[in-house]
């Protein structure tokens, strides 16, 4: 339901005992809208990447900062590793993958509030008390057939 008339015919038909069914698309934010939230509503999407020792990306809290002061949400997409070379096996002719690895909904919190601190960014737009709804393991949901629904506050 990514728009108000979908969200209208799902309510009236739960009023009516009317039994539905979502069966999302390949978007995401159409998935997403089962949060509850417009999609009207979202600014410019941004992806947080997993940091490394010597690689620490910040550019992404730019465009959090920048929906949040124009009233919007911001959909962060989380880095996910899959099928990635371990180096140190590769170096020795041996070609072995790392475990895949899915960052949690706390990881990138942490990776937003330290760029916000380390780069002084604008504390009082984003900070520890900014309101973020996390969507963990949401692949599983959104192939459930059971509909889940969100309370947002």
């Amino acid at each position: 339901h990514s728009n108000p008339a979908d969200t209208d015919l799902i309510l009236r038909a739960i009023e009516q005992g009317i039994s539905y069914k979502v069966i999302h698309n390949a978007s995401i934010m159409n998935a997403i809208a089962s949060t509850g939230l417009q999609l009207y509503n979202f600014g410019d999407t941004v992806s947080i990447c997993f940091w490394k020792e010597d690689w620490r990306p910040t550019s992404f809290v730019d465009k959090i900062i920048k929906n949040l002061q124009n009233g919007l949400h911001c959909l962060c997409l989380l880095d996910i590793r899959v099928k990635e070379i371990d180096w140190k096996h590769m170096i020795r002719g041996r070609k072995v993958y790392e475990p895949p690895q899915y960052m949690t909904v706390n990881t990138a919190i942490q990776q937003i509030l330290d760029s916000v601190k380390e780069d002084g960014r604008e504390q009082d737009v984003l900070n520890e008390k900014s309101l973020c709804v996390g969507w963990q393991d949401w692949a599983r949901r959104i192939k459930s057939s059971k509909q889940e629904r969100w309370n947002v506050c």
